[in-house]
């Protein structure tokens, strides 16, 4: 089922949209066989699992891309930096900063996105506007953050039935995206993404501009913990 729901799911993107496939708590197999289909960036949103997993599937499936997408604690930045492809889920400045310091003992560059809070839900997280906007004056205006590339911002709707609701946090979202894009990286061809949109709203976030989105169960099915 796993290479139907794909299928189906991508015959309705944009091309201009990107697929993340959000396999956290489901069997390295599931992923194998997304991988198969043709499945190429995989959203974990724990450290110990998404390092578990790359290390299996790592001569099985050699092209594969790991998004981190959840909370990320400082102490842990070490054990993804390796070998991660882009860390969606930027939350502080202190976390910036221990990305950098991570990244510069393995001599990587790591691609991120500044994550937005634009909702009331205290359980999310993310900067709030002026914080994200800070962040993103300190990485494109001074040589602290050598080892780091903002490629965009990631964010999350209200956990609503209230369509409009949803679609003022996206609006919200691509308006950050915007006021960056024009006032710090206007220059830049990286900062291009607007990750937002999961398996229930992805179809709204495309509407308002999202350029990849996270979708979890509509692929792999109910979550297996």
């Amino acid at each position: 089922m796993i290479k139907e729901n794909l299928s189906a799911i991508k015959s309705n993107l944009p091309e201009s949209v990107g697929l993340v496939a959000v396999s956290k708590f489901h069997p390295s197999e599931d992923l194998k066989e997304a991988y198969e289909a043709g499945q190429r960036a995989f959203g974990e949103n724990r450290v110990q699992e998404m390092v578990a997993k790359a290390e299996e599937l790592r001569e099985v499936c050699p092209e594969i891309e790991w998004h981190f997408i959840g909370t990320l604690q400082r102490n842990k930045v070490k054990y993804i930096v390796p070998f991660v492809s882009i860390i969606e889920s930027v939350s502080s400045i202190k976390l910036l900063n221990e990305i950098e310091k991570q990244a510069a003992k393995v001599d990587r560059r790591i691609d991120i996105l500044l994550e937005a809070h634009v909702t009331d839900e205290e359980s999310k997280t993310g900067f709030d506007v002026d914080e994200l906007m800070e962040a993103a004056r300190l990485i494109a205006t001074t040589d602290d953050y050598p080892h780091i590339r903002v490629c965009g911002v990631m964010g999350m709707a209200t956990l609503t039935e209230d369509e409009h609701r949803i679609r003022q946090d996206f609006i919200h979202i691509r308006k950050i995206y915007e006021e960056l894009k024009e006032s710090l990286f206007k220059d830049k061809d990286y900062f291009r993404q607007i990750s937002m949109g999961m398996s229930g709203d992805y179809k709204l976030a495309i509407e308002e501009g999202s350029t990849s989105v996270r979708i979890g169960t509509a692929i792999f099915g109910p979550r297996v913990y």
